[in-house]
């Protein structure tokens, strides 16, 4: 009998260049992720997993240039949000919906080749950003508001997003969280998203059937049911009873542990640092501490670190951001992997059709439904 690796546990499922973990550190293409993260632009990332290299200043020029004349949606994108953007739709519902509907927009949508793939891999990562803010002012009744010209693009989905543009500390917090969230490997998102395009479907494909895998508590909804669990234990003194209650139950605590991180999730301490600073500045520090509480009683008892999706509950409320967009906003980083990891995969393709261990009975032979 063939082993059977359960949820592809240690598998090696193809090749890449774009991301890998190395002595527990996170790499995007040979680059450090601390490196990264303490001094680029996500703009600079998404060329950067795109191309295999950073870019030069008029490279980065050019590429902010194609994103802003991207991020402004087909009015009919706008108007259709209408028809269900409402509470009763959770956002990567809409999510999901609105990135199959771009493609009726792309004059270019049938045309397959590596130029116009990486020229859409520009248009979706533009207006991904556009959907999940215009999905939010649609539904609460807002209007809905355009880019800013020379606004980073971390900046302009929070000024598309509230109608403020943001304080530096947000910026900086937010331009950290989407470079952090940028790529990680052959997440259950990204392989979802290869899979679909091995069979050389088309990219909007691909990253609708990763949005679809992203929606998962277990993958991208984490950090909304951290959000969730902080909003029910409420203050600091009610955390011990709460958590070791859950504990007692066997209920697992949202924001811990890592399937390929054993020695904690190096992405966590930059969120943990803007979630202190942030909870601060907007005065919400007792969410901060609350989170902290958490973490001190999950390393004594089950020996667990937070992960990426922990601080980054914290860092997203208290921008004023409603609980239910925080996996859309995992979405809008992921989109840069997403797209570099389906342009790499066009350039080696191998269809995806891994085999089963078979395990139902065996033998047996058709009666006549009048003998069942």
């Amino acid at each position: 009998m063939a082993q059977v690796a359960k949820g592809l546990e240690g598998i090696i499922a193809s090749e890449t260049e774009i991301s890998t973990i190395i002595d527990n550190q996170l790499t995007y293409a040979g680059y450090e992720i601390d490196d990264l993260t303490e001094n680029a632009l996500f703009e600079e990332v998404m060329f950067l997993l795109w191309n295999l290299r950073l870019p030069n200043e008029k490279e980065l020029e050019d590429l902010n240039e194609k994103l802003f004349s991207y991020m402004t949606l087909n009015p009919r994108m706008y108007s259709h949000f209408e028809d269900y953007a409402t509470d009763k739709v959770h956002p990567m519902t809409g999510l999901r919906t609105s990135l199959s509907y771009l493609a009726h927009f792309d004059p270019d949508a049938e045309v397959f080749d590596e130029e116009t793939n990486y020229e859409r891999a520009i248009r979706i990562q533009a207006k991904v950003s556009s959907l999940v803010a215009a999905f939010s002012r649609v539904r609460n009744g807002k209007e809905v508001i355009k880019p800013k010209k020379d606004l980073s693009y971390a900046a302009n989905f929070l000024y598309m997003l509230r109608g403020e543009v943001p304080s530096k500390v947000e910026e900086e917090g937010f331009n950290k969280a989407l470079i952090l969230h940028a790529d990680h490997e052959f997440n259950a998102s990204t392989f979802t998203a290869r899979v679909a395009v091995s069979t050389l479907s088309d990219m909007y494909s691909g990253v609708t059937a990763a949005a679809g895998a992203l929606k998962g508590p277990l993958h991208g909804g984490a950090n909304e049911q951290v959000m969730k669990m902080l909003t029910e234990i409420g203050t600091v003194d009610n955390t011990d009873a709460f958590i070791k209650q859950k504990l007692e139950e066997k209920a697992k605590i949202m924001g811990f542990g890592h399937r390929v991180y054993k020695n904690g999730d190096p992405r966590a301490k930059y969120l943990k640092e803007m979630s202190r600073r942030i909870t601060d500045e907007t005065g919400q520090k007792e969410l901060f501490e609350i989170s902290c509480r958490i973490a001190e009683i999950m390393k004594e008892e089950k020996g667990l670190l937070p992960n990426v999706d922990f601080y980054s509950a914290t860092v997203y409320h208290s921008m004023g951001i409603e609980h239910d967009l925080f996996t859309p906003i995992f979405a809008i980083s992921r989109m840069s992997g997403w797209t570099a990891h389906i342009l790499e995969q066009y350039r080696t393709n191998r269809i995806m059709r891994p085999r089963a261990e078979y395990t139902g009975e065996r033998d047996r032979k058709y009666e006549p439904i009048e003998k069942r």
